[in-house]
């Protein structure tokens, strides 16, 4: 195996056994025992597992800057937002399994949710930025906690959906994203501003 390919190959080691036996259970001498490597190597790249969760994100938010791309610009808003978050759930869909069981045990550890829920506002800020929606002032910190409370209410269509085109992620992303559009168009009507493309 190459130097390059060994985190890697660490991440999906995690994700298995933490589909297989929940990842509450999974230590990092599991993960040594099961990827073949050394529990000194392991700690050195990822010094828990809190910090295989954050590569795979680190790994997803890169994805999603490398698909950059400048014609999406002449799209509305919300159908960049669309594709962008839809590319993310497509990043995801190998961990899938490992992930519900990190989001399950989550719910009973009120640590790793505030860890996840830091790494998820960063993402959400790259999404917005991406798509061309600035993340600065109260407009911006206004916009990651909305894109932010929809993501995680569609992550949880994404975990269960067992469509082979995602047509139920898609479908509850749309109308998500139609709802948080109508109300931005309707804040910026009444505080006296024109339509426009840049409503969300």
């Amino acid at each position: 195996m190459k130097k390059a390919e060994i985190p890697q190959h660490i991440v999906d080691t995690a994700m298995s056994l933490a589909a297989e036996k929940g990842w509450r259970d999974v230590s990092l001498a599991d993960i040594s025992s099961s990827a073949k490597i050394p529990l000194a190597k392991i700690h050195d790249l990822f010094p828990s597992k809190r910090a295989i969760l954050t590569y795979i994100s680190s790994s997803v938010d890169n994805q999603v800057t490398d698909d950059e791309d400048g014609d999406r610009l002449e799209q509305s808003a919300k159908d960049r937002l669309f594709d962008l978050l839809m590319n993310r759930f497509d990043a995801l869909q190998s961990y899938k399994v490992g992930l519900a069981s990190v989001v399950h045990d989550g719910c009973r550890d009120p640590f790793m949710g505030i860890s996840y829920l830091y790494n998820l506002r960063h993402s959400m800020a790259l999404v917005l930025e991406v798509a061309g929606l600035s993340t600065s002032g109260i407009r911006g910190v206004i916009r990651i906690k909305v894109l932010s409370l929809l993501y995680i209410k569609i992550f949880q269509v994404w975990l269960h959906d067992d469509s082979v085109d995602l047509s139920k992620t898609m479908s509850a992303l749309d109308k998500g994203l139609e709802r948080i559009d109508t109300w931005a168009r309707r804040c910026s009507r009444s505080g006296g501003h024109e339509k426009s493309a840049h409503a969300l």
